[in-house]
């Protein structure tokens, strides 16, 4: 189901990313072997809609992080366009500066992404005095906000990050990105590293904060299970682009594309009716420095047809809240199911 806005209409766009690509170099040999480049992000288009939750899914190596990382511009793009509530990101449109004060990202590390010297008051307050804010006043933010993320601050605002558990670390992460008073959170593997306990309880967290400061949240998981819990639209991503993007609901209950429905057949049932006892997918991603030709899922896709060797697909809509880039759902497109799904319509 889409966001929808406070007045009751549906929600407009508050990030808009238009052909984002990351192609990292590779060195050559002194033979003058090798060379060529990662097509680690390789054409991406999406948007996140003002107030929603946008997940992200797909095999390690997919281009997930390095996409939430281009988003913050922590690395250059190759090419693309990133335009945040209708202004162009980097340019004199919107200064990065500005952007980063708008959108924050909790990564995966929750100790490596905390400054060892700096106490945990200080690693909070540090961000809004670097963006103009009075350190009284960046002290005063960073202890309520240790409250509200639930460490008292009393007993942890002088303490140092290797004094605090994973999770209470990941607590620390969640309450410095809200410190600047962000209008979106990137949260890149933010809860993967947690034991089970922990996970649901900075899971329940992310919702109570993203209701209380009205966030819109970029969620990147591997966990399908958490992505549905968490998520009202998702994405899915294999070898640098776009599979399918839809609501939640109706992607987890009729996928579209044949890489989703495999996603998906993995997750662990309960259910001893209903438990994996084959593969859904053979064989690991292809290579992303010579990816396959035409659709790049085509050499482990179980409906593949010679066209999808030869065809890259468009994105077209498939049911009322999804899109994916599938020959099998793109009408003309010479794939044996198009035409079936065609003569059925």
């Amino acid at each position: 189901m889409d966001a929808i806005n406070d007045i009751g209409g549906p929600a407009q766009p508050l990030l808009t990313v238009r052909g984002l690509q990351k192609h990292f170099p590779l060195k050559k040999d002194p033979l003058g072997r090798g060379g060529g480049v990662v097509r680690a992000v390789d054409g991406v288009d999406f948007e996140v809609l003002k107030g929603e939750t946008l997940g992200v899914v797909g095999e390690s190596g997919c281009g997930k992080s390095t996409t939430a990382r281009l988003l913050m511009q922590l690395i250059a793009p190759t090419a693309g366009e990133v335009i945040f509530d209708g202004r162009a990101v980097g340019g004199r449109d919107l200064p990065l500066k500005e952007f980063r004060r708008r959108v924050q990202m909790v990564f995966q590390d929750s100790y490596a992404s905390l400054n060892p010297r700096l106490t945990i008051e200080d690693s909070v307050a540090f961000g809004p005095q670097v963006h103009g804010v009075a350190r009284n006043e960046a002290v005063h933010r960073a202890r309520d906000l240790l409250a509200r993320v639930g460490l008292e601050p009393q007993r942890f605002a002088e303490r140092y990050p290797h004094e605090l558990s994973g999770g209470q670390r990941q607590r620390v992460n969640i309450a410095r990105a809200l410190a600047l008073q962000p209008r979106m959170v990137i949260l890149d593997e933010a809860v993967s590293a947690l034991d089970k306990s922990v996970e649901a309880q900075v899971i329940n967290l992310l919702l109570d904060l993203k209701a209380e400061f009205g966030l819109t949240y970029l969620f990147i998981s591997h966990d399908l299970n958490v992505v549905r819990y968490m998520s009202d639209r998702v994405m899915v991503m294999y070898l640098g682009q776009v599979a399918e993007i839809g609501s939640s609901n109706a992607l987890y209950e009729a996928p579209a594309h044949p890489y989703t429905r495999a996603l998906l057949s993995s997750m662990p049932s309960m259910d001893p009716d209903h438990r994996t006892e084959e593969a859904a997918l053979a064989g690991d991603p292809p290579n992303p420095i010579n990816p396959p030709s035409g659709c790049r899922f085509h050499p482990r896709c179980a409906l593949a047809a010679p066209v999808c060797s030869q065809r890259v697909p468009a994105r077209v809509v498939a049911g009322a809240q999804q899109a994916v880039s599938c020959l099998i759902h793109e009408p003309g497109s010479g794939h044996p199911m198009a035409r079936a799904l065609a003569q059925a319509a």
